[in-house]
């Protein structure tokens, strides 16, 4: 029930304007109705959702999880992983076009709120054309709602949201049979011949037909993100008990619609209702398009997370909304950013068929990149033979292809915009990632070797007093010296008596066991007091300092006999002010990307989870 509230709200909503927009008569290239016309693209429509969807992503990409864990980072982290065989250049550039693709998917998670709750609330057009002055200001209404209840957690909305989404595959699968009832030859459409030989006969008319049949498969990459949310079996039994066969109906039904009545193409969905149900309808939609916006913005906090975790993005405010289920997070920063980007694409398309034209470049480049990554994965992590693969991947990449070149012909009627927002948040997080790796270099060298600044600390002519109490002190490395414990000594030549040197590991996996979680390290001086800390955490585990340390002190001899008083800990943190300086390393204008990201940086006491009163912040300069 909670992933019927969540993962399928997009796709599912879906047939409210795939069909229309098929059809309609604005497009730059639009599609005449005709018998032929009305079975082929009923056909494409029930062959791509049953290949790209049913096949590709439900049965065979949902088993390519890390740990739990889907999206396409999980599939970066999979190939970057050392059980996969492949050379270190090759992997390099399938993690680079896996994070363009992560960066189409949050164009995705901007659109989709928009052209859902739009296409919905626009049905009042139909029930009362003296309405459509209202579809704008109430779309944005519920749009920041929608965004305002995200704090409450996804599954918290999932399980109110999960009747909500059965009553309305119930009701598009019981319009779309009474459609079918009344033209039962609209079932032929089922066959791939009518796919086939429209694709042959008329090619030029379903070339570019495809740029709005893929609006039917919208939400499938969306799926495989929120898949750490709810799990597998869940998502694969909603989508072949109900979902799947309900949007199938509702497709087979606007065709038999069309087909009977060419005038009902302005709104095939709606038209499809009985007169005295279309109100209802039209709430009922609007609901279920509040909740398709649920699971790309769901998707785009797992990927968000994900980023920050394998350094793609600086330390943002995560809450992480449910004991039962990690994956199950609110990421604040990415909410209102997504809300303010949806609300602009509203008030600047104010339709959703002009929506519709920019859709779809975000949906296939995202699912084209997905297939290449994970065909490769096939391959060189589960070792299966060329024969299986190379097949397999010439028919989705064949497919995808296709609908990617199709959707090229809708550039300059808002094609670009995803393309835009994609190639602008993969400039940000590969500057983030360059930039921290370049102030990682910079940062080691100031701080110097941890074991020969330890051996300084028991130079008999160093007048160091020792002061009572516990001293935490967080670093990035296991082999340099905090800069906060090297100013405490330098200047103020003190150190505590019990000194723990705490180095946060975050691994490429979703969770590990308690039992993997720290390793302890005397330095050579237990006995003085000194001692290192290796925590390790997944990506999607909260990084807990004290109650780290506490299960380090249950598991370390060595740590135990210090008695460490952790309920009067003092935490040192090192914070770094960064300016843009005239080292070489990126451009002049990345460096000053990359200084602003680091503004979005979450509290390091917060994010540590470190109670405030005892945190001290030690600060230094690094120029970029």
């Amino acid at each position: 029930m909670g992933a019927l509230g969540v993962v399928f709200g997009d796709i599912g909503t879906s047939p409210i304007y795939t069909v229309q927009t098929v059809f309609d008569p604005g497009d730059p290239h639009p599609v005449p109705v005709s018998a032929d016309s009305v079975y082929g693209i009923i056909s494409l429509i029930f062959w791509a959702v049953t290949m790209i969807v049913t096949i590709k992503y439900v049965l065979l990409i949902l088993r390519a999880d890390n740990h739990g864990e889907g999206g396409i980072l999980a599939l970066i982290t999979l190939i970057r992983g050392r059980a996969v065989q492949g050379g270190r250049r090759t992997k390099a550039v399938l993690a680079a076009l896996g994070i363009f693709g992560a960066s189409l998917f949050f164009g995705d998670s901007m659109i989709t709120p928009a052209i859902s709750v739009l296409s919905a609330v626009e049905g009042l057009k139909v029930v009362q054309p003296d309405l459509a002055d209202y579809v704008v200001p109430i779309t944005a209404t519920i749009i920041i709602v929608l965004f305002g209840v995200q704090r409450f957690g996804t599954g918290r909305i999932g399980r109110s949201f999960g009747p909500v989404m059965v009553l309305w595959f119930l009701a598009i699968a019981t319009c779309g049979v009474a459609g079918i009832a009344r033209h039962p030859g609209i079932l032929r459409a089922l066959s791939p011949t009518y796919a086939l030989d429209f694709l042959t006969d008329h090619f030029g008319l379903a070339f570019f037909a495809l740029a709005a049949v893929v609006l039917a498969i919208t939400g499938a990459e969306a799926l495989y993100a929120d898949l750490g949310h709810f799990g597998r079996p869940a998502i694969t039994r909603a989508w072949l008990l109900l979902v799947f066969p309900a949007c199938i109906l509702s497709y087979l039904g606007q065709g038999a619609l069309v087909l009977r009545d060419q005038g009902s193409v302005s709104s095939p969905f709606f038209l499809l209702v009985p007169a005295w149900g279309r109100l209802p309808m039209v709430l009922l939609a609007t609901a279920a398009t509040v909740i398709a916006s649920q699971a790309v913005i769901t998707g785009a906090f797992s990927v968000a997370h994900q980023a920050v975790q394998l350094g793609y993005l600086p330390r943002l405010r995560v809450q992480h909304t449910s004991r039962e289920r990690v994956g199950q997070i609110y990421v604040p920063w990415v909410n209102w950013a997504l809300m303010v980007s949806v609300l602009t694409l509203v008030f600047a398309f104010r339709s959703s068929t002009r929506l519709a034209f920019a859709f779809g470049m975000a949906v296939t480049g995202t699912i084209l990149i997905t297939t290449l990554l994970y065909f490769y994965i096939v391959r060189r992590h589960w070792g299966k033979p060329l024969w299986v693969v190379i097949p397999g991947a010439a028919v989705f990449l064949t497919i995808e292809l296709l609908f990617f070149a199709a959707n090229l012909t809708k550039f300059a009627h808002g094609g670009w915009l995803p393309l835009l927002v994609g190639i602008t948040v993969f400039t940000v997080l590969t500057t983030w990632q360059r930039g921290r790796a370049l102030v990682t270099k910079r940062r080691e060298n100031e701080e110097g070797s941890l074991r020969v600044f330890v051996d300084h600390l028991h130079d008999p002519e160093r007048r160091l007093q020792r002061v009572p109490g516990t001293a935490v002190f967080l670093n990035r490395s296991k082999s340099t010296v905090p800069l906060a414990l090297r100013a405490n000594v330098e200047h103020n030549h003190v150190l505590h008596e019990k000194v723990v040197i705490l180095t946060l590991e975050t691994l490429p996996v979703p969770r590990l066991p308690e039992g993997r979680r720290v390793e302890v390290d005397e330095l050579g001086y237990a006995d003085d007091g000194i001692v290192m800390v290796t925590a390790r955490f997944g990506y999607t585990q909260r990084t807990n300092v004290p109650a780290v340390l506490r299960l380090a002190a249950e598991q370390s001899p060595e740590l135990s006999a210090l008695d460490l008083d952790l309920e009067n800990t003092s935490y040192f943190l090192s914070t770094i002010e960064l300016t843009v300086g005239d080292d070489p390393g990126m451009p002049r204008w990345r460096k000053r990307l990359f200084v602003a990201t680091s503004h979005l940086s979450a509290d390091a006491a917060t994010h540590f989870g470190l109670p405030r009163d005892r945190v001290v912040i030690v600060g230094s300069r690094i120029d970029v």
